[in-house]
Protein backbone atom coordinates (compact mmCIF):
# COMPACT_ATOMS: atom_id res chain seq x y z
CA UNK A 1 0.00 0.00 0.00
CA UNK A 2 1.32 3.11 -0.77
CA UNK A 3 1.26 4.12 3.44
CA UNK A 4 3.64 1.35 4.00
CA UNK A 5 6.07 3.18 0.63
CA UNK A 6 5.91 6.44 1.86
CA UNK A 7 6.50 6.03 5.48
CA UNK A 8 9.85 4.57 4.34
CA UNK A 9 10.08 7.60 2.44
CA UNK A 10 10.16 10.03 5.05
CA UNK A 11 13.01 7.97 6.81
CA UNK A 12 14.61 7.67 4.24
CA UNK A 13 15.01 10.98 3.17
CA UNK A 14 17.43 11.91 5.35
CA UNK A 15 19.84 9.12 4.64
CA UNK A 16 19.50 9.69 0.53
CA UNK A 17 20.68 13.27 1.23
CA UNK A 18 22.81 13.53 4.11
CA UNK A 19 25.67 12.86 2.40
CA UNK A 20 25.00 16.41 0.43
CA UNK A 21 23.77 18.10 3.67
CA UNK A 22 26.51 17.19 5.76
CA UNK A 23 29.48 19.95 5.47
CA UNK A 24 33.15 19.78 7.30
CA UNK A 25 35.13 22.32 8.61
CA UNK A 26 38.63 22.59 8.99
CA UNK A 27 37.84 21.45 12.93
CA UNK A 28 36.15 18.51 11.77
CA UNK A 29 38.67 17.17 9.72
CA UNK A 30 39.94 15.05 12.06
CA UNK A 31 36.51 13.39 13.45
CA UNK A 32 34.77 10.29 12.43
CA UNK A 33 31.50 11.25 10.33
CA UNK A 34 28.44 11.04 12.14
CA UNK A 35 26.80 9.23 9.23
CA UNK A 36 27.07 8.10 5.77
CA UNK A 37 29.54 9.89 3.77
CA UNK A 38 29.17 9.96 -0.14
CA UNK A 39 32.04 7.50 -0.77
CA UNK A 40 30.23 5.26 1.67
CA UNK A 41 27.02 5.27 0.34
CA UNK A 42 25.73 3.73 -3.24
CA UNK A 43 27.72 0.75 -1.85
CA UNK A 44 24.08 -1.58 -2.10
CA UNK A 45 20.74 -1.61 -3.83
CA UNK A 46 18.40 -0.25 -0.61
CA UNK A 47 21.05 2.73 -1.33
CA UNK A 48 19.83 3.60 -4.33
CA UNK A 49 16.09 3.43 -3.38
CA UNK A 50 16.43 5.12 -0.77
CA UNK A 51 18.08 8.09 -2.90
CA UNK A 52 15.23 8.22 -5.36
CA UNK A 53 12.62 8.14 -2.48
CA UNK A 54 14.86 11.31 -1.42
CA UNK A 55 13.80 12.99 -5.38
CA UNK A 56 9.70 11.66 -4.92
CA UNK A 57 10.01 13.32 -1.48
CA UNK A 58 11.21 16.96 -2.30
CA UNK A 59 7.89 17.42 -4.12
CA UNK A 60 6.46 18.07 -0.64
CA UNK A 61 7.66 21.58 -0.96
CA UNK A 62 5.34 22.33 -3.42
CA UNK A 63 2.48 21.25 -1.36
CA UNK A 64 2.90 21.77 2.65
CA UNK A 65 1.37 23.99 4.36
CA UNK A 66 4.91 25.49 4.92
CA UNK A 67 4.34 27.68 7.72
CA UNK A 68 1.53 30.26 5.59
CA UNK A 69 3.94 30.61 2.78
CA UNK A 70 2.34 27.83 0.75
CA UNK A 71 2.99 27.35 -2.96
CA UNK A 72 -0.29 26.24 -3.56
CA UNK A 73 -1.31 29.50 -4.18
CA UNK A 74 0.74 29.28 -7.47
CA UNK A 75 -1.23 26.24 -8.84
CA UNK A 76 -4.69 27.13 -7.72
CA UNK A 77 -4.94 31.00 -7.55
CA UNK A 78 -4.13 32.22 -11.22
CA UNK A 79 -6.92 30.47 -13.45
CA UNK A 80 -10.49 31.43 -13.62
CA UNK A 81 -11.90 28.74 -11.26
CA UNK A 82 -10.15 29.50 -8.20
CA UNK A 83 -10.62 33.02 -6.53
CA UNK A 84 -10.61 34.14 -2.84
CA UNK A 85 -11.77 37.58 -1.26
CA UNK A 86 -8.27 39.15 -0.78
CA UNK A 87 -7.83 42.39 -2.95
CA UNK A 88 -4.46 41.94 -2.51
CA UNK A 89 -3.70 38.15 -3.04
CA UNK A 90 -0.33 38.21 -5.80
CA UNK A 91 -1.48 35.42 -7.60
CA UNK A 92 -5.21 36.61 -7.55
CA UNK A 93 -4.34 40.30 -9.06
CA UNK A 94 -1.16 40.00 -10.32
CA UNK A 95 -0.29 43.34 -10.29
CA UNK A 96 1.56 42.97 -7.03
CA UNK A 97 2.98 39.77 -8.15
CA UNK A 98 7.08 40.78 -7.54
CA UNK A 99 10.12 39.17 -8.15
CA UNK A 100 10.98 39.89 -4.17
CA UNK A 101 7.65 37.59 -3.63
CA UNK A 102 8.64 34.53 -1.13
CA UNK A 103 6.13 31.98 -2.31
CA UNK A 104 7.60 31.32 -5.84
CA UNK A 105 11.29 31.73 -4.30
CA UNK A 106 10.33 28.45 -2.29
CA UNK A 107 8.66 27.59 -5.69
CA UNK A 108 11.77 27.73 -7.83
CA UNK A 109 13.88 26.75 -5.47
CA UNK A 110 11.92 23.77 -4.26
CA UNK A 111 12.13 22.75 -8.12
CA UNK A 112 15.75 23.26 -8.82
CA UNK A 113 16.59 20.99 -5.50
CA UNK A 114 14.49 18.14 -6.74
CA UNK A 115 16.58 18.81 -9.97
CA UNK A 116 19.88 18.57 -8.56
CA UNK A 117 18.38 15.00 -6.55
CA UNK A 118 17.76 13.76 -9.17
CA UNK A 119 21.00 14.68 -11.72
CA UNK A 120 23.04 13.25 -8.31
CA UNK A 121 21.14 9.82 -8.79
CA UNK A 122 21.45 9.60 -12.27
CA UNK A 123 25.54 10.34 -11.93
CA UNK A 124 25.30 7.49 -8.93
CA UNK A 125 23.10 4.93 -11.39
CA UNK A 126 25.95 5.78 -14.30
CA UNK A 127 28.46 4.65 -12.74
CA UNK A 128 27.14 1.94 -10.13
CA UNK A 129 29.43 -0.97 -9.96
CA UNK A 130 28.75 -4.19 -11.46
CA UNK A 131 26.96 -6.49 -8.76
CA UNK A 132 25.10 -3.52 -6.87
CA UNK A 133 21.95 -4.62 -8.31
CA UNK A 134 19.82 -7.26 -7.84
CA UNK A 135 16.89 -7.24 -8.25
CA UNK A 136 16.14 -7.64 -11.93
CA UNK A 137 15.35 -4.66 -13.89
CA UNK A 138 16.02 -2.23 -10.76
CA UNK A 139 18.16 -0.35 -12.29
CA UNK A 140 16.04 0.91 -15.18
CA UNK A 141 13.32 1.35 -12.75
CA UNK A 142 15.11 3.80 -10.71
CA UNK A 143 16.57 5.67 -13.51
CA UNK A 144 13.25 6.07 -15.12
CA UNK A 145 11.61 7.21 -11.58
CA UNK A 146 14.28 10.28 -11.26
CA UNK A 147 14.06 11.19 -15.25
CA UNK A 148 9.90 11.39 -14.99
CA UNK A 149 10.26 13.65 -11.67
CA UNK A 150 12.93 15.63 -13.49
CA UNK A 151 10.82 15.88 -16.27
CA UNK A 152 7.81 17.08 -13.94
CA UNK A 153 10.03 19.87 -12.36
CA UNK A 154 11.41 21.29 -15.73
CA UNK A 155 7.30 20.99 -17.27
CA UNK A 156 6.35 22.89 -13.96
CA UNK A 157 9.11 25.61 -14.58
CA UNK A 158 7.99 26.04 -18.18
CA UNK A 159 4.27 26.80 -17.34
CA UNK A 160 5.20 28.84 -14.62
CA UNK A 161 8.44 30.95 -15.46
CA UNK A 162 8.91 30.11 -19.26
CA UNK A 163 12.29 30.52 -18.75
CA UNK A 164 15.49 29.24 -16.36
CA UNK A 165 18.59 27.41 -16.23
CA UNK A 166 18.31 23.49 -18.28
CA UNK A 167 20.15 21.86 -15.81
CA UNK A 168 21.14 18.45 -16.53
CA UNK A 169 24.06 17.37 -14.90
CA UNK A 170 25.02 17.12 -11.60
CA UNK A 171 27.05 20.59 -10.27
CA UNK A 172 30.25 19.88 -9.06
CA UNK A 173 32.57 22.56 -9.51
CA UNK A 174 32.21 26.37 -9.47
CA UNK A 175 32.33 26.98 -13.52
CA UNK A 176 28.64 25.19 -13.29
CA UNK A 177 26.96 27.56 -10.52
CA UNK A 178 25.46 30.57 -12.78
CA UNK A 179 24.00 28.50 -16.14
CA UNK A 180 22.12 30.65 -18.36
CA UNK A 181 18.28 31.18 -19.21
CA UNK A 182 16.78 29.15 -21.68
CA UNK A 183 14.66 30.49 -24.47
CA UNK A 184 11.37 29.29 -26.31
CA UNK A 185 10.21 26.13 -24.99
CA UNK A 186 14.08 24.30 -24.29
CA UNK A 187 12.79 23.16 -20.24
CA UNK A 188 8.98 21.81 -22.05
CA UNK A 189 11.71 20.15 -24.86
CA UNK A 190 13.78 18.57 -21.94
CA UNK A 191 10.78 17.57 -20.49
CA UNK A 192 9.45 16.12 -23.27
CA UNK A 193 12.81 13.84 -23.70
CA UNK A 194 12.99 12.77 -20.30
CA UNK A 195 9.19 11.80 -20.54
CA UNK A 196 10.12 9.74 -23.82
CA UNK A 197 13.21 8.33 -21.90
CA UNK A 198 11.38 7.36 -18.48
CA UNK A 199 8.09 5.57 -20.58
CA UNK A 200 10.97 3.14 -21.95
CA UNK A 201 12.07 2.45 -18.33
CA UNK A 202 9.57 2.45 -16.00
CA UNK A 203 7.17 -0.58 -15.11
CA UNK A 204 4.06 -1.01 -16.40
CA UNK A 205 2.90 -1.45 -12.30
CA UNK A 206 4.54 -1.80 -9.06
CA UNK A 207 3.97 -4.57 -6.20
CA UNK A 208 1.11 -3.00 -3.76
CA UNK A 209 4.09 -2.04 -1.22
CA UNK A 210 5.34 0.48 -3.50
CA UNK A 211 1.75 1.66 -4.67
CA UNK A 212 2.11 5.44 -5.83
CA UNK A 213 5.28 5.31 -7.89
CA UNK A 214 5.24 6.48 -11.11
CA UNK A 215 4.74 4.07 -13.97
CA UNK A 216 5.11 3.68 -17.69
CA UNK A 217 1.39 4.93 -17.75
CA UNK A 218 2.59 7.89 -15.90
CA UNK A 219 5.65 8.90 -18.19
CA UNK A 220 3.42 7.90 -21.14
CA UNK A 221 0.44 10.52 -19.84
CA UNK A 222 3.05 13.14 -19.28
CA UNK A 223 4.64 13.14 -22.23
CA UNK A 224 1.51 13.39 -24.42
CA UNK A 225 0.35 15.95 -22.08
CA UNK A 226 3.69 18.14 -23.13
CA UNK A 227 3.62 17.58 -26.43
CA UNK A 228 0.24 18.43 -27.00
CA UNK A 229 1.75 21.80 -24.74
CA UNK A 230 4.50 22.28 -27.11
CA UNK A 231 2.19 22.12 -30.09
CA UNK A 232 -0.55 24.80 -28.73
CA UNK A 233 2.75 27.60 -28.21
CA UNK A 234 4.51 26.51 -31.34
CA UNK A 235 1.56 27.55 -34.02
CA UNK A 236 0.11 24.08 -33.88
CA UNK A 237 2.91 21.47 -35.01
CA UNK A 238 0.92 18.78 -36.64
CA UNK A 239 3.60 16.24 -35.76
CA UNK A 240 3.62 17.00 -31.75
CA UNK A 241 -0.31 16.55 -31.52
CA UNK A 242 0.32 13.05 -33.44
CA UNK A 243 2.70 11.95 -31.42
CA UNK A 244 0.60 13.15 -28.42
CA UNK A 245 -1.85 10.62 -29.87
CA UNK A 246 0.74 7.96 -29.88
CA UNK A 247 1.54 8.51 -26.32
CA UNK A 248 -1.16 8.53 -25.07
CA UNK A 249 -2.50 5.37 -26.81
CA UNK A 250 0.33 3.62 -25.11
CA UNK A 251 -1.50 4.66 -21.59
CA UNK A 252 -2.85 0.85 -20.57
CA UNK A 253 -5.39 -0.08 -18.28
CA UNK A 254 -6.76 2.92 -16.88
CA UNK A 255 -10.25 3.91 -16.77
CA UNK A 256 -12.73 6.61 -15.40
CA UNK A 257 -13.93 5.94 -12.03
CA UNK A 258 -17.59 5.17 -11.34
CA UNK A 259 -17.66 7.53 -9.11
CA UNK A 260 -16.29 10.84 -9.89
CA UNK A 261 -15.82 11.79 -5.73
CA UNK A 262 -13.25 8.99 -5.76
CA UNK A 263 -10.59 10.90 -7.44
CA UNK A 264 -10.30 12.96 -4.92
CA UNK A 265 -10.70 10.94 -1.06
CA UNK A 266 -8.11 9.80 0.91
CA UNK A 267 -9.49 6.63 0.60
CA UNK A 268 -9.03 5.72 -2.73
CA UNK A 269 -6.16 7.32 -3.48
CA UNK A 270 -3.73 5.69 -6.53
CA UNK A 271 -6.88 4.04 -8.37
CA UNK A 272 -6.96 2.86 -12.06
CA UNK A 273 -7.97 6.90 -13.28
CA UNK A 274 -4.73 8.11 -11.70
CA UNK A 275 -1.76 7.73 -13.27
CA UNK A 276 0.45 10.55 -11.05
CA UNK A 277 -0.53 11.82 -7.43
CA UNK A 278 1.60 13.22 -4.61
CA UNK A 279 1.52 10.66 -2.07
CA UNK A 280 0.64 12.45 1.11
CA UNK A 281 1.37 10.67 4.27
CA UNK A 282 1.25 10.52 7.70
CA UNK A 283 4.74 11.83 9.22
CA UNK A 284 6.55 9.51 11.46
CA UNK A 285 7.18 10.53 14.64
CA UNK A 286 5.79 13.52 14.95
CA UNK A 287 3.67 15.71 12.59
CA UNK A 288 5.17 19.33 12.53
CA UNK A 289 4.03 20.79 8.97
CA UNK A 290 5.67 24.16 9.92
CA UNK A 291 9.34 22.15 9.62
CA UNK A 292 10.60 21.61 6.12
CA UNK A 293 11.51 17.51 5.69
CA UNK A 294 15.04 18.59 4.97
CA UNK A 295 14.97 19.67 8.93
CA UNK A 296 17.45 17.66 11.31
CA UNK A 297 15.68 14.22 10.57
CA UNK A 298 12.25 14.56 8.40
CA UNK A 299 10.38 15.76 10.92
CA UNK A 300 7.56 17.36 8.58
CA UNK A 301 4.67 15.79 7.29
CA UNK A 302 4.47 14.70 3.61
CA UNK A 303 1.10 16.21 3.16
CA UNK A 304 -1.50 18.75 1.47
CA UNK A 305 -2.65 21.87 2.80
CA UNK A 306 -6.12 21.75 1.31
CA UNK A 307 -7.00 24.02 4.65
CA UNK A 308 -7.30 26.58 1.94
CA UNK A 309 -10.48 24.74 0.55
CA UNK A 310 -12.04 23.92 3.86
CA UNK A 311 -11.45 26.89 5.88
CA UNK A 312 -9.01 25.50 8.05
CA UNK A 313 -8.01 27.23 11.81
CA UNK A 314 -4.50 27.56 10.17
CA UNK A 315 -5.14 29.91 7.91
CA UNK A 316 -4.90 32.56 10.60
CA UNK A 317 -7.39 34.98 9.01
CA UNK A 318 -6.16 34.54 5.27
CA UNK A 319 -9.04 34.38 2.83
CA UNK A 320 -10.19 30.93 1.95
CA UNK A 321 -10.32 29.85 -1.51
CA UNK A 322 -13.99 30.33 -2.99
CA UNK A 323 -14.65 29.04 -6.55
CA UNK A 324 -15.54 31.49 -9.34
CA UNK A 325 -19.04 33.07 -11.22
CA UNK A 326 -17.37 31.77 -14.57
CA UNK A 327 -17.24 28.07 -12.99
CA UNK A 328 -20.73 27.87 -11.35
CA UNK A 329 -22.26 29.12 -14.29
CA UNK A 330 -20.36 26.55 -16.86
CA UNK A 331 -21.94 23.57 -14.78
CA UNK A 332 -25.16 21.87 -16.41
CA UNK A 333 -27.66 22.12 -13.57
CA UNK A 334 -28.09 18.24 -12.82
CA UNK A 335 -24.63 17.72 -13.83
CA UNK A 336 -23.32 15.02 -10.57
CA UNK A 337 -20.05 16.84 -10.57
CA UNK A 338 -21.45 20.41 -9.24
CA UNK A 339 -22.29 18.90 -5.70
CA UNK A 340 -18.80 17.02 -5.77
CA UNK A 341 -16.93 20.17 -6.75
CA UNK A 342 -18.64 23.20 -5.61
CA UNK A 343 -21.77 24.65 -3.19
CA UNK A 344 -23.33 26.99 -5.58
CA UNK A 345 -24.90 28.36 -2.51
CA UNK A 346 -21.82 30.35 -1.43
CA UNK A 347 -19.41 29.41 -3.93
CA UNK A 348 -16.95 27.39 -1.23
CA UNK A 349 -15.46 24.39 -2.59
CA UNK A 350 -16.15 20.86 -1.94
CA UNK A 351 -13.80 18.74 -4.00
CA UNK A 352 -10.77 17.21 -1.79
CA UNK A 353 -13.26 18.54 1.16
CA UNK A 354 -15.88 16.12 1.24
CA UNK A 355 -13.81 13.02 1.78
CA UNK A 356 -10.64 14.31 3.61
CA UNK A 357 -8.60 13.18 6.46
CA UNK A 358 -6.43 15.50 8.40
CA UNK A 359 -2.84 14.56 9.59
CA UNK A 360 -2.12 14.83 13.34
CA UNK A 361 -1.38 18.13 13.46
CA UNK A 362 -5.01 18.69 12.06
CA UNK A 363 -3.56 21.29 9.85
CA UNK A 364 -2.36 19.29 7.05
CA UNK A 365 -3.86 16.28 5.07
CA UNK A 366 -3.18 12.96 4.00
CA UNK A 367 -5.50 13.22 1.39
CA UNK A 368 -3.63 12.74 -2.21
CA UNK A 369 -2.89 15.60 -4.72
CA UNK A 370 -3.88 14.11 -7.98
CA UNK A 371 -1.18 15.68 -10.75
CA UNK A 372 -2.74 13.66 -13.63
CA UNK A 373 -5.89 11.68 -14.55
CA UNK A 374 -6.99 9.43 -17.25
CA UNK A 375 -9.91 12.34 -18.17
CA UNK A 376 -7.29 14.85 -18.33
CA UNK A 377 -5.85 12.43 -20.95
CA UNK A 378 -8.59 11.64 -22.82
CA UNK A 379 -9.46 16.10 -22.84
CA UNK A 380 -6.37 16.27 -24.38
CA UNK A 381 -6.26 13.66 -26.81
CA UNK A 382 -10.00 14.90 -27.92
CA UNK A 383 -7.90 18.43 -28.45
CA UNK A 384 -4.99 16.57 -30.25
CA UNK A 385 -7.25 14.82 -32.47
CA UNK A 386 -9.09 18.00 -33.30
CA UNK A 387 -6.07 20.25 -33.68
CA UNK A 388 -4.33 17.35 -35.88
CA UNK A 389 -7.03 17.62 -38.28
CA UNK A 390 -8.15 14.18 -37.24
CA UNK A 391 -12.15 13.19 -37.20
CA UNK A 392 -14.12 15.46 -35.35
CA UNK A 393 -16.65 12.58 -34.10
CA UNK A 394 -13.74 11.00 -32.96
CA UNK A 395 -12.61 14.29 -30.63
CA UNK A 396 -16.10 14.58 -29.35
CA UNK A 397 -16.01 11.05 -28.85
CA UNK A 398 -13.71 11.30 -25.95
CA UNK A 399 -15.03 14.07 -24.67
CA UNK A 400 -18.36 12.30 -24.35
CA UNK A 401 -16.39 9.10 -22.33
CA UNK A 402 -15.86 12.49 -19.89
CA UNK A 403 -19.50 13.26 -19.87
CA UNK A 404 -20.88 9.82 -19.61
CA UNK A 405 -19.46 8.95 -16.50
CA UNK A 406 -20.53 11.97 -14.70
CA UNK A 407 -24.38 11.48 -16.24
CA UNK A 408 -24.47 7.64 -15.22
CA UNK A 409 -23.78 8.73 -11.15
CA UNK A 410 -27.54 10.07 -11.52
CA UNK A 411 -30.00 7.00 -11.36
CA UNK A 412 -31.65 8.32 -15.03
CA UNK A 413 -29.38 11.06 -15.21
CA UNK A 414 -29.79 13.57 -18.38
CA UNK A 415 -27.35 15.92 -17.85
CA UNK A 416 -24.33 16.27 -19.02
CA UNK A 417 -26.14 15.09 -22.52
CA UNK A 418 -23.70 14.06 -25.13
CA UNK A 419 -22.20 16.88 -27.37
CA UNK A 420 -23.55 16.24 -30.58
CA UNK A 421 -21.41 13.66 -32.98
CA UNK A 422 -22.20 15.19 -36.06
CA UNK A 423 -20.97 18.58 -35.21
CA UNK A 424 -17.74 19.56 -37.81
CA UNK A 425 -16.95 23.32 -36.78
CA UNK A 426 -13.88 23.02 -35.17
CA UNK A 427 -13.96 26.25 -33.21
CA UNK A 428 -17.35 24.98 -31.35
CA UNK A 429 -15.29 21.50 -30.36
CA UNK A 430 -12.46 23.31 -28.97
CA UNK A 431 -14.73 25.36 -26.99
CA UNK A 432 -16.54 22.34 -25.64
CA UNK A 433 -12.87 21.25 -25.00
CA UNK A 434 -12.05 24.09 -23.23
CA UNK A 435 -15.33 24.07 -21.14
CA UNK A 436 -15.21 20.53 -20.43
CA UNK A 437 -11.39 20.99 -18.70
CA UNK A 438 -12.82 23.61 -16.75
CA UNK A 439 -15.79 21.35 -15.05
CA UNK A 440 -13.73 18.09 -14.77
CA UNK A 441 -10.73 19.77 -13.55
CA UNK A 442 -12.04 22.79 -12.06
CA UNK A 443 -9.73 23.44 -8.84
CA UNK A 444 -7.02 20.66 -9.64
CA UNK A 445 -4.18 23.14 -10.21
CA UNK A 446 -4.42 22.54 -14.07
CA UNK A 447 -6.47 25.78 -14.93
CA UNK A 448 -3.78 28.39 -15.20
CA UNK A 449 -1.29 26.04 -17.39
CA UNK A 450 -4.41 25.47 -20.16
CA UNK A 451 -5.42 29.01 -20.43
CA UNK A 452 -1.40 30.46 -20.67
CA UNK A 453 -1.22 28.05 -23.63
CA UNK A 454 -4.37 28.52 -25.36
CA UNK A 455 -3.60 32.40 -25.08
CA UNK A 456 0.06 32.27 -26.90
CA UNK A 457 -2.21 29.55 -29.07
CA UNK A 458 -4.65 32.61 -30.19
CA UNK A 459 -7.40 30.35 -29.34
CA UNK A 460 -8.17 32.34 -25.40
CA UNK A 461 -8.04 35.58 -24.49
CA UNK A 462 -6.63 35.92 -21.36
CA UNK A 463 -8.08 39.47 -19.25
CA UNK A 464 -9.90 40.64 -16.47
CA UNK A 465 -13.15 39.65 -17.91
CA UNK A 466 -11.98 36.27 -18.62
CA UNK A 467 -11.77 35.57 -14.83
CA UNK A 468 -14.94 36.27 -13.53
CA UNK A 469 -12.96 36.96 -10.06
CA UNK A 470 -14.52 37.94 -6.71
CA UNK A 471 -11.66 40.48 -6.81
CA UNK A 472 -11.89 41.73 -11.06
CA UNK A 473 -12.26 45.14 -10.18
CA UNK A 474 -8.94 45.11 -8.36
CA UNK A 475 -7.00 42.57 -11.21
CA UNK A 476 -4.60 44.30 -13.05
CA UNK A 477 -3.55 41.33 -15.65
CA UNK A 478 -1.10 42.32 -18.39
CA UNK A 479 -0.77 39.62 -20.69
CA UNK A 480 2.96 40.42 -22.36
CA UNK A 481 4.06 40.65 -18.94
CA UNK A 482 1.53 37.93 -16.43
CA UNK A 483 1.54 35.14 -18.48
CA UNK A 484 4.79 34.60 -17.16
CA UNK A 485 5.91 34.91 -13.60
CA UNK A 486 8.87 36.67 -12.29
CA UNK A 487 12.04 35.04 -12.06
CA UNK A 488 12.54 35.46 -8.01
CA UNK A 489 15.42 38.02 -6.72
CA UNK A 490 17.21 34.99 -5.19
CA UNK A 491 17.86 33.56 -8.51
CA UNK A 492 18.82 37.12 -10.50
CA UNK A 493 20.89 38.07 -7.24
CA UNK A 494 23.04 35.18 -7.54
CA UNK A 495 23.17 34.11 -11.34
CA UNK A 496 24.05 37.29 -13.44
CA UNK A 497 23.30 34.61 -16.48
CA UNK A 498 19.98 34.89 -15.91
CA UNK A 499 17.39 37.47 -17.52
CA UNK A 500 14.29 38.41 -15.63
CA UNK A 501 11.24 38.42 -17.74
CA UNK A 502 10.00 40.89 -19.31
CA UNK A 503 8.23 43.38 -17.63
CA UNK A 504 9.66 43.04 -14.07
Amino acid sequence: MKKTFFKLIIIYMAAACCFVINGCSKSKLDLLPHGPTEQSYFTKEDDFTKAVLGVYAKMTDFFWYNAGSSPIPAFLLPGDDITTNDNNEPFETFGSLQPSDGTLSTLYAAHYQMIARANLVLDKIAGVASGIYQTANLENYHKGEVLFLRGYAFYNLWNFFGTSPLVLERVTNDNQFTPPGTTGTQLLDQAIQDFTDAAGLLPASWDAANRGRVTANSANGMLGKSLVFRASVTGGNAADYTAAIAAFNKVSGAQLQTDFGDNFAFDTENNSESLFEFQASQAFGFDNVWLSNDFDNAVGALSIFWGFYDNNFALFGRSRFYVTPKLVSTFDANDPRLSLTLNPSDSTVTKYVKRDKKSQSGVASVNNYRILRFADVLLLKAEAVLQSGGSTSEAIGYINLVRARARVMAPAGTEPADRSAAETDKTKIMQWIMDERLIELAGEGQRWFDMRRWQIQGILTVDNSTFSSNVSANMNFQVAKHLYFPIPNSEIDVNPNVKQNPGY
